[in-house]
Parts: C-alpha cells; sequence; structure tokens
C-alpha cells in the first residue's frame, strides 16, 4: 500500500522516543502488558476495560499503569492509544493526570484527544514534536519530566541504538564505571523499572517503527536483538496481546511518522526508522 493510500485510511502513528499516539484497530481483545503507562480513547461509543485483578470499566476513556495484564475492547473497529515512557515522567506526576483522566472530566480529555488526532491528519509533515508539546496537544499540560543519573541516561540511549552487539547490563555498568549490581540497583533506582524489563519493553516498542512495512519477521527479530522468532513471538505476544503477524497484517494501512526533537534537520518523518 502506498503513502497516499495510508493516509486517507485514517489509521496513523506518530512514534517519539518518549511518546506514541496512535489511532487504528485495535485487533482481537487478548491480554496486553505494555511496559508503559496507556491511555485508551474510543472513536465512537466506548471501550471495555478488563484487567487481570478482575477490574472492569465502561467508557470513552480509560488509563492503565505500566506492567499492568489487561484487555481492551472497543466497540468500534478502532480506538485511539497513547503511550508514555514512565522513565521520562516524575515520579507520581502521571498517577495525578490519571486521576482527572478517570474523573469527572473524562469526557473533557476524550474530546481533547479526539481533537490532537483530527490536527494529526492535518499535520502529517512539520516540526518534530517535544515531549511538552505532545502532552500539551493531549492533556492541556505538559507532564514534568523526570531527573535522571547522566549514566542512567547514557545507558538508556545506548539501549535505544538497535545496533551492533546486545546491549547488556554488564557493557553499561562498564561505562558507567560501576559494578553490575551497583548499576542494576542505581539504574531501578533511577527510573523505577528494572534493568532487563525496561531492555525486553523498548525492544518490542521499537518493532512499532516497522509496522507497516512488508518485511521478513525472523530477520526483523534478528536486528531488533531477538536471540530466536520463538522469543520474538513470545515477547511481542506479551506485551501486545498479538503475534508479530497480526501486527503486521493490521497495519498495512497504518501512516506511521517518526519525530525525533533535537536531531539536526529533522521533521515529521514517514517509514522505517
Amino acid at each position: 500500500m502506498n503513502d497516499s493510500a495510508r493516509r486517507e485510511s485514517g489509521h496513523l502513528m506518530l512514534i517519539t522516543p518518549e511518546r506514541v499516539f496512535y489511532a487504528g484497530l485495535l485487533g482481537r481483545p487478548r491480554q496486553r502488558c505494555p511496559g508503559a503507562f496507556h491511555v485508551y480513547v474510543s472513536v465512537e461509543a466506548g471501550l471495555w476495560l478488563t484487567t487481570a485483578t478482575g477490574y472492569e470499566s465502561y467508557g470513552e476513556l480509560a488509563v492503565v499503569a505500566p506492567d499492568v495484564r489487561h484487555t481492551i475492547a472497543s466497540d468500534h473497529r478502532s480506538a485511539i492509544c497513547l503511550v508514555i515512557e514512565p522513565e521520562s515522567v516524575r515520579e507520581g506526576a502521571f498517577e495525578q493526570l490519571a486521576a482527572r483522566l478517570a474523573g469527572a472530566d473524562a469526557p473533557f480529555f476524550a474530546q481533547r484527544i479526539r481533537a490532537a488526532y483530527r490536527a494529526l491528519q492535518q499535520r502529517q509533515h512539520g516540526d518534530d514534536i517535544s515531549n511538552a508539546e505532545f502532552d500539551a496537544m493531549c492533556f492541556g499540560e505538559a507532564l514534568p519530566p523526570r531527573s535522571l543519573d547522566p549514566r542512567v541516561i547514557k545507558s538508556i540511549a545506548q539501549i535505544g541504538r538497535f545496533c551492533g552487539d546486545p546491549v547488556t547490563a554488564a557493557s553499561c555498568a562498564a561505562e558507567a564505571g560501576l559494578s553490575s549490581s551497583r548499576f542494576l540497583h542505581l539504574f531501578k533506582q533511577e527510573t523505577g523499572i528494572s534493568f532487563r524489563a525496561f531492555r525486553a519493553w523498548k525492544r518490542a516498542r521499537h518493532l512499532l517503527h516497522f509496522a507497516n512495512q512488508d518485511l521478513n519477521l525472523a530477520h526483523l527479530a534478528q536486528d531488533i536483538g531477538y536471540p530466536d522468532s520463538t522469543h520474538f513471538s513470545h515477547s511481542i505476544r506479551r506485551f501486545y496481546g498479538l503475534k508479530p503477524r497480526a501486527i503486521f497484517s493490521g497495519s498495512r494501512d497504518l501512516a506511521i511518522y517518526r519525530s525525533e526533537p533535537g536531531m539536526p534537520s529533522a521533521g515529521l518523518r514517514q517509514g522505517r526508522a
């Protein structure tokens, strides 16, 4: 499918280093457990949210914390999903916003996020979008950023390169001048996430850049750091509730845009990394 047809479908995904705005198919409702904050908004009618602990809700907006197993189903074939990376937000800040999103202001926020979707449909090329701009567009305010130790920032950047040899805790510890145990403690203390869980989620998140491409999935799995196709399939299904092939099959008409603030000559760029 060509880029023009994808734009006409109305299905789009904007990917930034610490945010994702997705508007498209949800797929069959299966349990998923992503590693970031998720805000789901219905395009039409409502959404059904069920968590592994037995919590159930129905409405036009639902909020789920990282690492919470849940199922989301929509009355409409498509839905909107916002992804906020937890290490990018000051501790407790998103939880405060979530209380408002799930409260009496939910209809207002749902309308605002739908308006952001319409704006993104028109803004398919232009300036890069920072976290603050993304948050203001969707929530009316910027979420306060988390201050991280420079050694942890460097290790996060290494994980996010997805090229060369796989990034390990030992290699990051050596780069930081720390023992492995001290580095792992520092990483968890700073981000609130274990190094292993963080790396696994970022690897699965990186798949999103290629979701509308016609690729050999075994080669893609190897390229983004999975040891084999079985591990790749199990990991993706755990995070997204769908097998990799189902994600690619349902994303053929998805327009994907990448925004990388701070990069020279950058803009909203369509296509794979």
